[in-house]
């Protein structure tokens, strides 16, 4: 393999290639079910409020097993276990598809986040140990572009589907995509193991317990109240855990997450900055589709053609984000990307109303798409980037939880305050809200950029650590 960013070899373009496939299934998944929600109710007669979970119960066993599955990956093989999440992703898809009831749909929904929660921070670690260092950045933009192409076409496909297919169809998409993925994994990708032999039982369950308290508390918040006793102890006892899951890191002698890790700065920082750009990616996710259809009066179609120029930006930018990441350093493209976001999002809550048209909010979705488009693979390059090769799966985990901790939060707080300042009774109403929760998204933006400014320059990867990146690897 070259270390100078040389053309990919035949191992490196399948991993890659059957990594972002599944990556591509997992987000066109969860975007085409945000654009048939309403669909769904209708077909399975749902509250709001339940709803809401077809879309939490994913999000909650997502978050929570993150952790869980890395260490799985690094102690019983990141292949087998990638193979065994793509299985329960496929089975639980079908599952959904054939539901006939709003409770079976949330059930499947949530086994749909258990698999997830092996296949996607496996995903990364798969990429990450067989490129080196010069050709991490690269790999991650074209990963992150493929992934895009999920995100480009998720509202069209969603709102094709809504108007004039079954919704089931969202699920039954899952299984040739997800048998295809299982048979070509199991026959291209070679098997790799983590740094440790044992399986950390004690830490994989305070931090379960702890992360399932925090999100619990997150996503009840706005419905329960955020000073009601099921709120505030889910909270405390989560958070709780975790101090007594750092806790118990810092001494055991084969740790799942070495606590070590928050000591290198470029850890440290990209982590907290790549939760940023996460909480302002998804809270303006959840709001601007419904903007386009309570105060434009388009249709789930129309919605979702008015995001593509948007997403479009993930796929036609993030290969070349992450090549120019390789050469310039992470610093420069999350600073820059969190920069670009925090404008766009500026842009629209200072101009967003009833009567303002498309063309006003256009380049204003064209510079935010840019910049998270900038920001996303150089953060995921600077985390791996810290740690050594053999211990990529433990800090990619750990990634993948801030991550999805950062889309929780972001929805959760843009929700609160739109429900504070607006909301549905007219589309006076709904314009009211979604400004100022769009200046929420600009000032999580600003405040990733506060912390991206932290992150070290440039690091010249060592001849030494390049060969030492490519992991050994055994054939199961």
């Amino acid at each position: 393999m070259s270390s100078d960013g040389g053309r990919m070899t035949s191992e490196q373009a399948w991993t890659l290639g059957l990594a972002s496939l599944a990556s591509f299934m997992m987000a066109l998944d969860s975007l085409v079910v945000t654009t048939a929600l309403s669909t769904i109710r209708q077909d399975l007669t749902a509250s709001v409020e339940a709803l809401e979970w077809t879309v939490n119960a994913y999000n909650l066993t997502f978050a929570v097993l993150l952790l869980t599955g890395a260490a799985l990956g690094d102690r019983f093989g990141r292949r087998r276990m990638f193979i065994a999440g793509l299985a329960v992703f496929t089975v639980a898809s079908v599952a959904c598809a054939v539901s006939a009831d709003i409770g079976v749909l949330i059930a499947a929904r949530a086994l749909q986040g258990a698999g997830a929660a092996l296949v996607l921070p496996l995903s990364l670690t798969l990429i990450s140990a067989l490129f080196p260092p010069r050709q991490r950045g690269k790999a991650m933009g074209l990963y992150l572009g493929i992934t895009g192409l999920a995100t480009f076409s998720g509202p069209f496909i969603g709102g094709v589907i809504a108007e004039g297919l079954a919704w089931q169809w969202i699920f039954w998409l899952n299984l040739p995509i997800g048998l295809l993925a299982i048979m070509l994994t199991a026959r291209r990708v070679h098997e790799s193991l983590g740094p440790n032999n044992r399986f950390d039982l004690g830490g994989v369950a305070l931090v379960t317990l702890g992360a399932f308290g925090v999100v619990w508390g997150l996503v009840r918040g706005n419905a329960a109240g955020w000073s009601s006793a099921e709120v505030l102890g889910a909270l405390v006892l989560g958070v709780a855990l975790v101090i007594a899951f750092v806790l118990w890191e810092r001494r055991t002698p084969a740790p799942m997450l070495p606590m070590r890790f928050f000591r290198v700065r470029a850890f440290a920082t990209a982590n907290p900055a790549n939760f940023c750009v996460f909480a302002s990616l998804y809270g303006t996710l959840f709001f601007l589709a419904q903007y386009f259809q309570t105060v434009h009066g388009e249709g789930p179609l129309g919605a979702g053609l008015r995001l593509m120029p948007w997403t479009a930006t993930l796929m036609i930018c993030a290969p070349i984000a992450g090549r120019l990441a390789d050469r310039y350093g992470e610093r420069t493209f999350v600073v820059g990307g969190l920069l670009l976001q925090t404008v766009g999002m500026g842009w629209i809550a200072l101009v967003a109303d009833t009567d303002t048209g498309y063309p006003e909010l256009l380049p204003a979705l064209v510079i935010s798409g840019v910049g998270l488009t900038m920001a996303m693979p150089a953060a995921q390059k600077s985390v791996v980037g810290a740690v050594r090769p053999q211990e990529i799966g433990q800090a990619s985990g750990a990634f993948m939880m801030l991550r999805i901790f950062g889309g929780v939060f972001g929805v959760t707080i843009t929700v609160a305050v739109f429900a504070s300042t607006g909301g549905y009774a007219s589309a006076g109403d709904f314009s009211a809200g979604f400004t100022a929760a769009m200046g929420t998204v600009a000032a999580f933006a600003f405040t990733g950029v506060l912390v991206a400014l932290g992150m070290p320059g440039r690091r010249p990867a060592t001849p030494s650590l390049v060969a030492s990146a490519v992991p050994q690897r055994e054939r199961a």
